[in-house]
């Protein structure tokens, strides 16, 4: 066991061999479905819900977890002999769990003094997420104090990228997050989006009217951030596409040295506001 541990939840998306193999500790977030509470990937696993999800006639609702779910994984950690964690969050201008993390180690300052909490905002979703827990975790086994993986993961902060695009808008549309103006909307569901993060924010970067045009766009992106054959490590990132996945990852590996390679795919939690077909990278040079 390391000094160190790492926790996160589940919106990270990261395989489950690797948060087994670094020993990552999370919490699952929450969907409400109808009158169903579900848990990330406790009681709702990823196969299931993106068979479920096309036939939705209304959006299930998420929620991060509450204090008590950390504080419950905190305790937890300190009874087996953990004095420092450091806690990994998406971005909190998109998601509360990192205000429920600080909630929790506030909730343990007094009774637990010697339990040394740093709780980190990624302002960052998905795998930009993810890579900042792995290696957190990758610095934990190595001895890394409290400190310096904190520092590891800030200095990740303003390098690690995203850039996904959704198969339809119809899962933003039916959340709410375009116009419902209903002469547009069916000219809208056919576009690919080009998304990615800004200050914490999710921003549009373009888009296009077919697969094969999108990805070339997204590719020419990375390769305008870090130069032709530029060193990376990169995550494919998909929710119920696969085989989309592995065209993306034909057209970078045609043109950018990638020094690592994760395949994930997203969390329902994350997965019900873009819908199956969604696929995308999270990447930072090395």
């Amino acid at each position: 066991m390391t000094s160190v541990a790492i926790v996160t939840d589940s919106c990270a998306s990261i395989p489950e061999k690797i948060i087994t193999s670094l020993n990552i500790h999370w919490v699952p977030y929450y969907i409400h479905r109808g009158k169903q509470v579900l848990r990330d990937l406790v009681t709702i696993q990823r196969e299931q819900f993106y068979k479920w999800l096309p036939t939705a006639e209304e959006l299930p609702k998420t929620a991060s977890p509450g204090p008590g779910d950390y504080l419950e994984l905190y305790d937890k950690l300190a009874d087996q002999g953990i004095n420092e964690i450091v806690s990994i969050h998406m971005t909190s201008k998109g998601s509360g769990a990192y205000q429920a993390a600080l909630a929790a180690k506030s909730m343990l300052n007094e009774r637990l003094p010697s339990l040394k909490i740093e709780v980190i905002d990624t302002l960052n979703v998905s795998m930009c997420h993810g890579w900042m827990v792995i290696e957190a975790a990758r610095a934990a086994l190595e001895g890394a104090t409290q400190s310096e993986v904190v520092k590891r993961v800030k200095s990740m902060i303003p390098t690690t990228k995203m850039l996904q695009t959704a198969d339809t808008l119809k899962y933003l549309y039916m959340g709410g997050r375009i116009g419902k103006a209903k002469h547009i909307v069916g000219s809208l569901l056919n576009i690919k989006p080009i998304i990615s993060m800004k200050n914490g924010i999710i921003v549009s970067l373009g888009q296009a009217r077919s697969r094969k045009r999108v990805y070339k766009l997204m590719v020419d992106m990375l390769e305008d951030s870090v130069g032709h054959m530029g060193k990376i490590k990169i995550a494919y990132v998909h929710a119920a596409a696969r085989e989309e996945v592995e065209k993306i990852r034909q057209l970078v590996e045609e043109r950018l040295d990638c020094v690592e390679t994760i395949i994930a795919e997203l969390t329902p939690a994350l997965g019900v506001h873009t819908g199956p077909g969604t696929v995308g990278f999270c990447y930072f040079p090395v």
